[in-house]
């Protein structure tokens, strides 16, 4: 495997087409496509300035390294990403990605990042203005996790997550398979129109969640006082703990709860329209 130790590099393509190299103390400067076509990089205490360094990458690891904002859209189109102790300030990054491992990663700008990717796992993963994170993205494992960012897990599919605190308006919009365990979930209009969603000891917040969503399940959850009119126009199995401040129209299915503010049910329920609500 080739070295390159304490050297900047930047313009256009100036390690393109590498394989087997090892970086170390590399600074990329503002310029494009610094490492495309590469595969079998090892990147360590290294900088990025420029854009779209990893491009058609295969088999690549990158530890202890900063990606500047300059380095926007900086992962894709690529497999085998392997990143730990990072910081990534750029947006727009993990575009079309298979195979990526991120562990005590921070990203404070994650705006339209992890579009279209599989295959992702995360562990101590810290984002924020993380707008439509994970859209059209699938086969995804998280755990410990903080994100802050709207529209997130839009269109996701098999998804599985576990001690996370998501704060993000309108999460998990038309998703699929998604488990969520021991989680804190604060947000308006909550995985509308969801598929196989299934909650196990989480929290709720926010107006208006979990509606228009079909085989939705939650096991031991609670919601938060803002959380109300939920379960609109859903198939759901829900055993609640503590109060629910309000339930509308949920179309079928069983619902148990400690004490419920208000049920609201009206000529607008949709059928079959037997959901089973009681207190426990």
């Amino acid at each position: 495997m080739k070295t390159i130790k304490n050297q900047e590099f930047g313009g256009e393509r100036p390690l393109y087409a590498s394989h087997d190299l090892y970086l170390e103390q590399v600074i990329i400067n503002p310029g494009e496509s610094s490492l495309k076509e590469t595969s079998a990089i090892e990147a360590v205490r290294c900088e990025f300035k420029g854009k779209y360094p990893f491009w058609e990458s295969r088999d690549f690891t990158v530890r202890d390294c900063i990606f500047r904002e300059g380095a926007r859209s900086a992962l894709w189109y690529s497999r085998g990403c392997r990143m730990y102790d990072t910081l990534v300030e750029a947006p727009k990054m993990f575009r079309r990605i298979e195979d990526v491992v991120l562990e005590r990663v921070r990203i404070p700008n994650a705006q339209e990042t992890f579009w279209d990717c599989k295959g992702i796992r995360l562990t101590d993963v810290e984002v924020d203005k993380g707008d439509y994170l994970f859209m059209h993205s699938s086969d995804i494992v998280i755990e410990h996790y903080r994100q802050q960012g709207n529209y997130s897990f839009q269109y996701a599919r098999n998804v599985e997550i576990r001690n996370a605190v998501i704060d993000s308006k309108d999460a998990f919009w038309e998703s699929e398979a998604v488990t969520v365990y021991d989680s804190y979930i604060n947000g308006e209009y909550l995985a509308w129109y969801a598929k196989d969603l299934r909650l196990v000891r989480c929290r709720v917040g926010g107006t208006q969640p979990l509606c228009y969503c079909n085989n939705l399940v939650l096991e031991d959850c609670t919601f938060d006082a803002d959380a109300d009119l939920a379960f609109e126009y859903s198939s759901v199995r829900a055993d609640l703990r503590g109060h629910v401040p309000s339930i509308k129209n949920p179309r079928t299915g069983s619902i148990v709860a400690d004490s419920i503010g208000e049920i609201i049910l009206d000529n607008n329920i949709k059928a079959p329209g037997d959901c089973d609500i009681r207190v426990r």
